[in-house]
């Protein structure tokens, strides 16, 4: 963040000033929400939870180095206090666990005030870039893929996995400093309004749209709902900026008619002004394509996971051209590009031989036909076919639809040529994925449901063997990631190994003998 007053932060947020003997001390560190992350010069912000309440935890922050503390009430160490404002944030896309007398709500307001002042300030000053991210599915890939393109030109802020609401979004935005020239911005979105109050806390300068699927379908009621949601991104940048669209998605496309900013189509369709043709895949399924653009063609070979990767290798593609790099410098930071959030496309292979691809972090019907195809295609690289497993869990918040999207992904699952499929939970949700995936199969055994993640880890320890390759996806609230974090600990893998050697000892015995 850069640095402020205590005076001019409360005349920003429009706060008071409670126990601060000198207005002039200044927050020379960062903005935080854990008390436990607390440095010197940071500033605190005092936010209510379902279990405890940030005010309680002011006194700790200021004695772990904070200036100052931003909160809904005076706390007995210096802070900045503004009013609770009960029912005054309607453009939420999180909601706070506990706050019954708006003191969350009015924190949060603040932090977006806050983090307007300093990206404006930053813009103005030192020429700070704004990328603005949104789509129903590959944010935080794309994300981290522009953090890469565009770290060769300059000092990247971008969020660590998903702060991408009202909370992160703004609290990434104060990550940026005078040496930052970029700050690369995920923008997601439950309900209208919430992408347009996003892009107004750090208004964006480029924003990229990627895709409209059907992720929290059930909070938007429609497609056409989320399309419009979406667009929010590109009517809200500049006429002087730059809207990257995707070609091969027609609600995408059609928004180049709601913006005022330039336009550039990426895609394999030949609209595109970014281009990706002769796409081929290795046995890791990692792409490699041509890319056309208007300043020349290159090979692109990318180090990360699943043909779905090439539209965002392309967004990203946009973005650097645009902010001045060059075609094989863009190439040449892709090829370098790992997956650097968690839990997102994490491909690893055990010693004992078992790739486990932990997609756990999130899922939606987008995502999953992604993964499932990225799976397929590990599976069947190579001389020899693996066995291929597709551990899945609920897809949450998709509304009147979620029985007729889970059906969908079981039966694709099984028209893909997956080897088994393990569906995780006793919801109506999972249960209508794996009858889906029951009802399209030949003899019925290529689906099995068991009721939660211990049942399922015990399953895979059974029946799991080398070569195989498992996926693992679902949302975030089923927790799926202990089922590839249990396959890869190296403990597990060690007993593993060990009960394969002894089959395989008592196995030659009985053959000897």
């Amino acid at each position: 963040m850069i640095e402020m007053t205590l005076r001019e932060i409360a005349d920003i947020v429009g706060g008071t000033l409670h126990d601060v003997a000198d207005p002039e001390l200044r927050v020379t560190g960062a903005v935080e929400f854990d008390s436990r992350r607390i440095g010197s010069g940071d500033l605190f912000l005092a936010l209510p939870g379902s279990s405890s309440d940030g005010h309680d935890y002011a006194p700790a922050a200021i004695t772990a180095g904070a200036v100052a503390v931003l909160a809904a009430r005076p706390v007995g160490v210096p802070a900045i206090v503004v009013a609770p404002t009960v029912g005054a944030a309607p453009s939420s896309s999180i909601a706070l666990t506990h706050d019954p007398d708006g003191s969350g709500a009015a924190v949060l307001t603040a932090l977006a005030a806050l983090a307007r002042a300093a990206t404006a300030r930053l813009a103005a000053e030192s020429g700070l870039t704004v990328v603005g991210v949104t789509g129903s599915s590959g944010k935080t890939s794309t994300k981290d893929l522009l953090a890469a393109v565009l770290a060769p030109l300059g000092s990247v802020v971008a969020p660590p996995g998903s702060f991408n609401n009202e909370l992160g979004h703004p609290w990434t935005a104060l990550r940026a400093d005078a040496s930052t020239r970029f700050l690369v911005l995920e923008l997601s979105a439950r309900g209208p309004g919430h992408i347009a109050a996003l892009a107004d806390v750090a208004p964006p300068s480029i924003g990229v749209v990627l895709n409209v699927g059907t992720a929290h379908l059930g909070e938007f009621g429609s497609r056409e709902a989320i399309a419009k949601t979406k667009g929010e991104l590109v009517e809200a940048l500049p006429a002087t900026g730059l809207a990257v669209l995707n070609a091969d998605d027609p609600r995408v496309a059609a928004m180049a008619a709601r913006t005022s900013a330039r336009v550039v189509l990426v895609g394999q369709a030949e609209t595109a002004d970014i281009r990706a043709t002769e796409i081929r895949l290795d046995d890791q399924a990692r792409a490699a394509f041509t890319v056309h653009t208007p300043v020349g063609s290159a090979p692109v070979r990318l180090a990360v996971h699943g043909e779905h990767q090439i539209g965002n290798a392309l967004s990203a593609i946009a973005v650097a051209l645009e902010c001045g790099a060059g075609l094989s410098e863009v190439t040449a930071a892709l090829s370098g590009a790992t997956a650097a959030s968690a839990r997102r496309m994490d491909v690893r292979t055990t010693a004992d031989g078992i790739t486990v691809v932990n997609d756990s972090y999130n899922a939606n019907p987008d995502s999953v036909r992604a993964a499932l195809k990225a799976l397929v295609s590990l599976a069947r690289a190579g001389r020899t076919p693996r066995r291929s497993w597709a551990v899945l869990g609920e897809m949450a918040e998709l509304g009147e639809e979620s029985v007729l999207e889970h059906d969908a992904i079981g039966r694709l699952a099984v028209r893909l040529d997956v080897s088994r499929v393990v569906v995780v939970g006793t919801g109506r949700p999972s249960r209508a994925l794996h009858q889906g995936a029951v009802l399209e199969g030949s003899w019925g055994e290529e689906s099995v449901l068991v009721p939660d993640i211990e049942a399922a880890i015990a399953l895979l320890d059974e029946e799991v063997a080398a070569g195989d390759v498992v996926l693992v996806k679902a949302s975030k609230s089923v927790g799926l990631w202990e089922v590839a974090e249990h396959l890869t600990d190296p403990d597990v893998v060690a007993a593993r190994s060990a009960g394969a050697a002894g089959g395989r000892v008592g196995q030659d015995t009985e053959a000897a003998g």
